[in-house]
């Protein structure tokens, strides 16, 4: 099973979902990073479970162990191990579809591949897998923000449903965003999006939607045409998620609408006289290389799973039944928790490139 990412910023995750405990090993990050595990824990507490009403009420803290490469809160350029031990486990709830191939679920392919499946949840094919690449992503962070210090990334809820949230992509806010039960900063659009939640909790099923994602302040130069382009990385990122089911970097599909000319981002030099385009259709990459303007990526999302209503399904014997869920805790909607996966995945995957570049020229980033 593939469970690393990165070539020189290197992620390993372990562990399943009703496992001991889940994490990450970290392999690359160089010495000297400031890193303290109250950040670590900040990033986890943005994912966990049982946050509100609008998500699984699985309770997990998710309290992270750091075993390795950080002393006095400083990397020693050693390979990181963070852990997070599962609390409520509750393997019981799926004594009685253990035996099925849930509708929607890997259980059948993952059957098909390994001969084997977990015996109780998804296993590593659960969103809970993610603990670990967002507890590398706070190291990540560090990294990059170490070199680069004003560099951000923010997302947000975009759509749910059919209901589409209006934001201002270049001056959304982090806080704006956590300022949202659901992290979504259109008030307007909250609101709706939090009864359409609801009604599906309510009726047993499930919603699905999109995450924009936003990178300020990252510089020119990030990319590795022709395999790693800066968009493909970001893209087997994004797509390497549970559940998601697209990606697009600017415009992405809209772009294929237009003609040259309107599509087209025009450079000219700004009052500082650094080169910027006019427009940002292509999302900040071009050639597979950043260009120094912001990076703008929309990320799909399916709806969850696992749904309360009567569905036909096969079990492990070949025989066709007609099946409901009866227990388990699952989000009715994933996209609220999905916003800081898709952040942690962008921050691996510029921790790395930047890494790279440096590799390729050690002046880097000095003017």
């Amino acid at each position: 099973m593939s469970s690393n990412l990165g070539t020189l910023f290197r992620v390993s995750t372990f562990g399943e979902s009703h496992g001991v405990g889940l994490g990450c090993i970290i392999d690359g990050c160089p010495p000297g990073i400031i890193i303290e595990h109250s950040t670590i824990q900040s990033f986890l507490n943005r994912r966990r479970p049982g946050q509100n009403e609008f998500t699984t009420p699985r309770g997990e803290l998710d309290t992270c162990e750091i075993l390795s490469g950080v002393e006095n809160s400083v990397t020693l350029g050693t390979p990181i191990a963070i852990v997070v031990r599962n609390q409520d486990k509750k393997a019981n709830d799926y004594q009685d579809i253990n035996q099925i191939f849930r509708p929607g679920h890997a259980d059948y392919t993952t059957f098909k591949k390994y001969g084997t499946s977990p015996s109780s949840g998804g296993g590593r094919a659960s969103a809970r897998e993610t603990i670990g690449r967002v507890a590398a992503a706070a190291v990540a962070k560090a990294y990059v923000q170490s070199k680069i210090p004003n560099a951000e990334i923010i997302g947000w809820v975009d759509r749910i449903y059919d209901i589409q949230a209006n934001v201002t992509t270049n001056s959304v806010t982090f806080n704006e965003v956590e300022a949202s039960l659901i992290r979504c900063p259109d008030k307007n659009a909250e609101e709706k999006m939090k009864e359409k939640i609801l009604a599906a909790k309510t009726e047993g099923d499930s919603l699905g939607g999109v995450v924009r994602c936003i990178a300020r302040n990252i510089p020119a130069g990030l990319g590795e045409p022709v395999f790693d382009k800066l968009e493909a990385e970001l893209a087997k990122a994004m797509l390497s998620l549970p559940a998601v089911r697209s990606f697009e970097i600017g415009d992405g599909w809209a772009s294929t609408f237009l003609k040259g000319s309107e599509n087209n981002d025009a450079f000219h030099l700004n009052e500082s006289g650094a080169v910027v385009t006019q427009s940002n259709k292509s999302g900040g990459i071009q050639g597979g290389i950043s260009n120094g303007m912001p990076i703008l990526i929309s990320v799909g999302f399916k709806p969850v799973s696992t749904i309360f209503k009567e569905q036909n399904t096969v079990t492990k014997e070949l025989k066709e039944i007609s099946f409901k869920a009866k227990s388990g805790r699952h989000d009715p909607c994933v996209l609220p928790r999905a916003v800081p996966l898709v952040e942690s995945m962008f921050w691996l995957v510029l921790a790395d490139h930047l890494l790279r570049q440096f590799s390729l020229n050690p002046k880097f980033l000095i003017e």
